[in-house]
Parts: C-alpha cells; sequence; structure tokens
C-alpha cells in the first residue's frame, strides 16, 4: 500500500539526478518511460499516490504534444515549483537526446547486421510486455474505485475498456476516442445512482 504525501518538496539536485536515471534507462520508449517514471515517484519514494499519477496522466491525454513532457512538467512543478519543472526536464532530456542522436548517427551503418536485426526481434516483444504492465498500473485505481460502488459502476469501466481497445484495433483516431469516452464518462459516472450509493457508504 503506498503512502499518501501530497505536500513533499524534493531537493533540486536529487529531481535532476532521478530524471537523469530514468532518461538514462529509457530503453524502448515511451511505456518504458512511463513505467520508470511510476516505480520512481509512486511505488520507490511514495511522492505520490498511484491516483495522483494517473490523474496527471489522464490529463497529459487531453494537450497537444509529447505527453511524457508534460507528465515530467507536472511532476517537477509539484516536488519542486519552477526550479523542479526546470530540472527535470534537463535530467529527462539532455542525456537520453544526446544518446539517441549518436545511436541514430551511427545506425545506418550496422542496421543491416544479422546480429542488429536478432536484437530489435527480442525488444519488440518485450516492449509490447512493458506497455500491457503500464495499462494494467493505469486501470487499477479506477477499477478499484468502481469496485467499491459497486457492480454496475464496475461493469461500465470495464465496459469502456473494452471498447477503448477495441476502438483502437479499428484504427479510430486517438481524439475521437479519447473525447467519446469522456463524455460517456460524464453520462455515466455523474448519475445520481453513484452519488447515493457513495453516501450510503459513508
Amino acid at each position: 500500500m503506498h503512502r499518501t504525501q501530497t505536500d513533499h518538496k524534493a531537493g533540486n539536485w536529487q529531481l535532476l539526478l532521478i530524471w537523469t536515471g530514468i532518461g538514462l534507462q529509457s530503453f524502448g520508449g515511451g511505456a518504458t518511460t512511463n513505467l520508470l517514471i511510476q516505480r520512481e515517484f509512486v511505488e520507490k519514494r511514495a511522492w505520490m499516490t498511484m491516483e495522483e499519477y494517473t490523474h496527471y496522466w489522464n490529463l497529459c491525454l487531453f494537450a497537444p504534444g509529447i505527453n511524457l513532457i508534460g507528465l515530467t512538467i507536472l511532476i517537477g512543478r509539484k516536488l519542486g515549483g519552477k526550479t523542479g519543472i526546470f530540472v527535470s526536464l534537463l535530467g529527462l532530456l539532455f542525456p537520453s537526446a544526446t544518446i539517441t542522436c549518436l545511436l541514430a548517427a551511427g545506425f545506418k551503418e550496422v542496421e543491416q547486421m544479422h546480429s542488429v536485426q536478432a536484437i530489435l526481434q527480442g525488444v519488440v516483444p518485450a516492449t509490447a510486455g512493458i506497455m500491457l504492465l503500464v495499462g494494467i498500473s493505469f486501470a487499477q485505481p479506477q477499477l478499484k474505485r468502481a469496485y467499491k460502488e459497486g457492480p454496475l459502476n464496475l461493469f461500465i469501466s470495464l465496459a469502456l475498456i473494452a471498447l477503448c481497445t477495441l476502438a483502437i484495433i479499428l484504427q479510430v483516431p486517438v481524439f475521437i476516442v479519447l473525447t467519446v469516452t469522456a463524455l460517456l464518462g460524464v453520462l455515466c459516472f455523474t448519475r445520481p445512482l453513484f452519488h447515493t450509493q457513495k453516501d450510503g457508504e459513508r
């Protein structure tokens, strides 16, 4: 069980070191980075709850641009204020971007090698597994809350997850999926039934 610690302030050097470590370990793309951020700030240090983390991520999904950049800014501001934003972005982006540029510059020379192709074939399943783990971790807080609010709420949550998965498989544009599910959330989760049920449990 994670501790609730919403007013923690981290030192600038501490934030810089943490984000630099995340940036240097972010092999496999955004899913890996997301998992590393979650483990550092939610699981290892308990500076955020999973509910807070999921809330920040959901906010970033509705903003254009790179979601992880927005997430870094929100966490940096929460833990270190304006300076925290700067050092968090610096730590995440500078080392990893430098390494990425160097690798990209040399990749053309080795991309046809059989060993390189074998490495890539192994990395893709690993990345898929990480993405699945990240998706499960995001779903857990919502499903736990829905379970406490009653079977109908839990059913609706599971149905929305299934519908979103199907829509992505059918290649429906992501912004349409997010917009529709947001509207469905307003219709489903603001019904008097749920408020009455919650009030009765208090």
